[in-house]
């Protein structure tokens, strides 16, 4: 029975896990019903050619007979074991390929060497007679019981609904006594075939059940679960921070070869770079409140321009990613902006080799 704190579903982890092990939902009881239904759809099918094929079994037996005396190595025995394998072979394929089939339909090919490695406790005598007389041994004989049960009450009934018929069977011809007890064993084999199908459904449905139960969790260990898989949350916050920070860094040094910074002046700064062989300026960092006031104090640092526009540098915080060139509709405001600061710069420059400005 499942503990009683194993409320949660099993996650993907511990379903995975399972499956490794050879836990999965199987049924035996439905690959022997899928067995037995395409062993009966075949023998089904063969009756009429058999039939045929044994009246000319018997008929060249009795020619054979005449002339040559019985014996191991003759020719009748050699007919009547094709014939046997020519009508067995074909229902026992049959029936191993569908119960085969039952068993991949129920979780697919599993290999699992953890459930094949050999285990002591597997191998005690005292264990398994414990298993044999414990509640679990019992239910599994029980389990066997039932089917077995309603397929003899169905024999029983089958007998009695035609048991005139069989009273009066002595005066029947070989013909209609054939036809009497074919048809008989027909409704025996398929009302026994559909109790073996109904129980293997109930019985699948028992054991997925049971499984589900088994596999159930705690919410710690979920808890653990997710830890394992995904990490720790508070290594995974630290992570997060050391990355941030590292961006952090990463735009400050950027921060130093940027052409203009653009505040709006307190909350939001954005650097811009940008050279004649570049198509597009480029944002190479922007922050808004703390980390805004660091992209400042570097850009004053290394001697950038640092222009207040507040609409601009807004839409610049918001649209655009650091690394990525500004949009078209920015074209023409930090147009105004870099061809302001580039002609700032000749001024300077002029302005300090002692050549007069124009």
């Amino acid at each position: 029975m499942a503990d009683s704190n194993k409320t949660e579903k099993p996650t993907a982890q511990r379903r995975k896990k399972a499956r490794d092990q050879g836990q999965i939902a199987r049924s035996r009881e439905l690959s022997t019903a899928l067995a037995w239904g395409g062993g009966m759809a075949v023998i089904a099918f063969q009756v009429p050619e058999a039939v045929r094929q044994f009246h000319g079994l018997l008929q060249s037996s009795l020619d054979v007979s005449i002339t040559e005396p019985l014996s191991a190595g003759g020719p009748i025995m050699f007919w009547s074991a094709v014939a046997v394998l020519r009508w067995s072979v074909p229902v026992l394929l049959t029936a191993w390929v569908c119960s085969l089939a039952g068993g991949l339909l129920q979780g697919g090919l599993i290999f699992s060497p953890e459930a094949l490695t050999p285990k002591i406790e597997k191998m005690n005598p005292v264990g398994k007679l414990g298993q044999m007389f414990s509640l679990a041994g019992l239910s599994g004989i029980l389990k066997s019981l039932i089917p077995f049960s309603v397929i003899l009450w169905i024999g029983i009934a089958t007998i009695q609904n035609h048991w005139q018929k069989v009273v009066e069977s002595a005066s029947l011809s070989t013909q209609a006594f054939a036809g009497f007890l074919t048809s008989a064993l027909w409704s025996l084999s398929w009302k026994s075939g559909l109790v073996l199908v109904a129980w293997a459904g109930a019985d699948y449905l028992l054991v997925w059940w049971k499984l589900e139960g088994d596999l159930k969790m705690s919410k710690q260990e979920v808890k653990d679960d997710s830890k394992q898989n995904d990490g720790n949350p508070e290594v995974k916050g630290r992570i997060r921070r050391m990355q941030r920070q590292m961006r952090r860094r990463q735009m400050l040094r950027d921060t130093e070869k940027a052409s203009v910074v653009i505040t709006n002046p307190t909350h939001f700064a954005v650097a811009l770079k940008y050279d004649p062989e570049m198509e597009a300026p480029v944002v190479v960092a922007k922050g808004r409140d703390l980390l805004a006031q660091e992209i400042k104090e570097v850009a004053r640092w290394h001697e950038i321009p640092v222009m207040e526009n507040p609409p601009l540098a807004q839409a610049l915080f918001k649209t655009v990613d650091v690394g990525r060139p500004i949009p078209a509709k920015l074209y023409t405001a930090v147009a105004e902006i870099l061809a302001f600061v580039f002609r700032t710069h000749a001024q300077a420059k002029q302005y300090r080799s002692g050549l007069p400005a124009r």
